[in-house]
């Protein structure tokens, strides 16, 4: 199968979803080109790494100053700000080229565009595959675009938005998310009937963009659940690493204002009510680019604020419990799942595990709110024994559910079920001209 694939950021280990779709795709004998951004050396590398492992990579650089007036651009407009972000029209000059009919033929088989900082990609790329028509003696394909477009919206983000425009602990996210949530609603209740399937990574972020797309117009679009998941080879339990005896780790990329909050929630509301009884207990905030809230966190003797760090396995491995008290997101949440492969108890909000299908008390402990949350925290630091117990049962589960090859084989069963109904219908729609 050949697979256009358009992510409008460079995917790495951190960005783990691209990046392991593609990698998969691609290990799976698949044909992938990739068309994305780069904005720093790093990512130049990371694309490399993909290169080498044979992946086509086509990208273009993207500035932080391109960002930000294609931002300012948009703030008159009727278009979210996110959709926006990241246009680069050498990029959508890229896409033009890739999809040049060869010998009257499509050249790809499917194209899939990333996240909402894709959206005007995937229009694009939906515009010039209705001007594709592969010819030959008998029949042509009508005006229905000839190669299926998957959108993967990830998540939901007006959900996300509705969310943080009361529960972000940034001033100006608050106000930036309260502007731009009713355009973006609009805007992704509208992309959801633009493309032949459309992807999220949650049932909850489904039903949100059901809803948005039902308010937009009546009946439902195709929008499939296709869950995040981890690298259970790289992501492991580590026989050789000895646990800390009382060490708690938050991880994730500190200056996304979902994990500013988190963090800064974990510390002033949390933490008290747990050094109140255990005050030898450190915590270790893992993560790029803190925001200068996280970075004041480390004022307290007993809180370390790491940046960024070379591997955060090694964190994951040594950390006695790992922690996500999330007061609002969307999707899965990456970090909970590579603390459970590394079989690191977790103890997280209803909020974070509500993608999940854990059980209570089982492969993850929930915290509705800082007082249950900090008793689980002490519940596990002083059992060694319900930590295994946990720790190993989340391993268990991410093992059956939150595997990577397993999710490629269900989205390449969702790209063929797309080509063939797109070219079932190319054959139908050149039997009705024939016949007119």
């Amino acid at each position: 199968m050949r697979i256009l694939f358009i992510v409008p950021y460079a995917p790495n280990l951190i960005r783990t979803r691209p990046y392991n779709l593609i990698r998969y795709l691609n290990e799976g004998g698949h044909e992938v080109t990739l068309l994305t951004l780069y904005s720093s050396a790093e990512e130049q590398q990371d694309l490399t790494t993909l290169q080498n492992a044979g992946v086509r990579v086509i990208s273009e650089p993207l500035s932080r100053s391109r960002s930000l007036l294609n931002s300012a651009g948009a703030f008159w407009t009727p278009e979210p700000l996110q959709a926006a972000y990241c246009w680069q029209p050498a990029l959508a000059h890229r896409i033009d080229e890739v999809l040049r009919p060869v010998n009257g033929q499509p050249p790809v088989d499917v194209i899939h565009v990333e996240h909402l900082r894709g959206a005007r990609y995937a229009l694009h790329a939906l515009t010039a595959t209705r001007q594709i028509r592969p010819t030959n003696e008998s029949h042509t394909v009508s005006d229905k675009h000839a190669i299926p477009v998957v959108w993967d919206s990830v998540d939901c983000i007006s959900h996300l938005f509705q969310q943080a425009k009361t529960q972000s602990k940034s001033r100006f996210g608050r106000w930036i998310t309260r502007f731009d949530l009713p355009r973006t609603e609009h805007y992704e209740g509208w992309l959801a009937w633009q493309f032949d399937t459309v992807l999220t990574t949650s049932t909850v972020d489904q039903e949100a963009l059901l809803q948005l797309a039902s308010a937009y117009r009546t009946g439902s679009p195709v929008i499939e659940v296709l869950p995040n998941g981890v690298d259970l080879d790289y992501f492991k339990p580590d026989p050789s690493v000895i646990r800390e005896p009382a060490t708690l780790v938050l991880s994730g990329k500190m200056s996304y204002h979902a994990n500013v909050s988190m963090a800064v929630h974990l510390i002033d509301e949390i933490m008290p009510l747990v050094w109140a009884k255990r005050p030898d207990v450190q915590v270790q905030i893992v993560g790029k680019d803190p925001a200068p809230q996280v970075q004041a966190l480390a004022a307290h003797p007993q809180v370390i604020v790491t940046g960024t760090v070379p591997d955060v396995r090694l964190y994951l491995q040594k950390a006695t419990v790992a922690v996500a008290p999330i007061t609002y997101g969307a999707g899965v949440q990456n970090k909970i799942l590579e603390a459970m492969a590394c079989a690191t108890p977790v103890v997280a909000t209803p909020i974070a595990a509500r993608s999940l299908s854990t059980g209570p008390n089982h492969e993850i402990l929930i915290g509705r709110d800082a007082v249950e949350f900090a008793a689980a925290i002490l519940s596990l630091l002083e059992d060694p024994g319900w930590r295994t117990r946990v720790g190993d049962s989340g391993r268990a589960y991410v093992e059956v559910h939150h595997r990577w090859s397993r999710i490629v084989e269900s989205l390449v069963k969702t790209y063929d079920t797309l080509i063939l109904d797109s070219r079932t219908r190319g054959v139908k729609d050149a039997t009705t001209q024939i016949d007119s």
